[in-house]
């Protein structure tokens, strides 16, 4: 009996340069795409600092662009004179006394009330929590007029630590969510070893839960110390003129002097500079906080 022909096994190998050079095209393409989003995201922060560098009746006569073709027109005259406007310097300053302990009392605060949400036994926890969750349907415009009667009669209203408080309190709702479902995530077996050897619960807090936190606490403090620098609608209503941060003193020059983009432009890049060196500084921790929620 004749045996049938078979056919020729075929070459997994053959199909390899196919598969790598697919591999290497798309992601490629991937690559491109990613660098021309990076560059139109960055043209108008490019913009703003060649505008800042420009005289005012070139940023009045023409765009920014025309400035690429005559490097020797820029200067930084306009960081010098904002330099000497005690007022932006001042609101620069109330933005930092602002933003820092805002930003570093919400974390701590959240990093504490997650903990004992996630891993504490106490009376009422889930309802409290189930509040603390409510709390994120409130909007802001809702609570300015009530907190800022209340405000007023304590006397925080017009001062730096009425706009922190309203800050930390609006901010806290998302951040002990966030922290909480990050926290629980934890294994439960790593705790239990932890408090068989003897570790208190503070102790473990400090040495075992916010290492393994790091990175959503990262990236909670990225995004509630952009949120508190950008803030301009708070501090319009809670700041005075001896409080206000930058944004409000920005738009109050604005106001008050119509175009003055010899002023603007150089303030409203240095408003902008110090959340993104913020945001590169912890680049890192945040990519990680979220790969490791979506992972999650």
């Amino acid at each position: 009996m004749t045996a049938l022909p078979t056919s020729a096994p075929t070459r997994p190998g053959r199909a390899r340069p196919v598969t790598w050079l697919l591999r290497q095209l798309s992601r490629g393409l991937v690559q491109f795409l990613l660098v021309v989003i990076g560059l139109l995201w960055l043209t108008p922060a490019f913009g703003l600092f060649i505008g800042s560098l420009r005289p005012d009746e070139d940023n009045a006569a023409s765009g920014w662009w025309n400035a690429l073709t005559d490097p020797g027109s820029l200067s930084f005259e306009g960081y010098s004179a904002l330099l000497e406007n005690s007022g932006i310097v001042d609101s620069f300053w109330n933005t930092v006394m602002i933003s820092v302990p805002a930003t570093v009392t919400v974390v701590v605060v959240a990093a504490l009330a997650g903990y004992a949400f996630a891993w504490l036994e106490f009376p009422g926890r889930d309802a409290i929590f189930l509040v603390v969750v409510g709390m994120l349907v409130v909007p802001v415009q809702v609570g300015l007029l009530p907190v800022a009667k209340m405000f007023g009669a304590v006397g925080l209203f017009g001062t730096i630590p009425g706009v922190v408080l309203f800050h930390v309190a609006y901010g806290l709702p998302f951040a002990v969510f966030l922290l909480r479902n990050y926290f629980a995530e934890i294994p439960r077996e790593m705790l239990e070893a932890a408090r068989m050897d003897g570790g208190s619960e503070w102790r473990i807090f400090i040495r075992l839960v916010l290492p393994l936190g790091r990175p959503a606490i990262a990236s909670l403090a990225i995004f509630q110390f952009l949120w508190v620098w950008n803030d301009m609608l708070v501090s319009l209503i809670f700041a005075d003129s001896s409080s206000q941060p930058l944004t409000v003193a920005l738009q109050s020059e604005m106001r008050q002097f119509g175009s003055n983009i010899g002023v603007l432009a150089p303030g409203a890049f240095l408003s902008l500079v110090v959340p993104v060196a913020v945001f590169f500084a912890f680049q890192r921790h945040f990519v990680q906080g979220v790969m490791a929620g979506s992972v999650k």
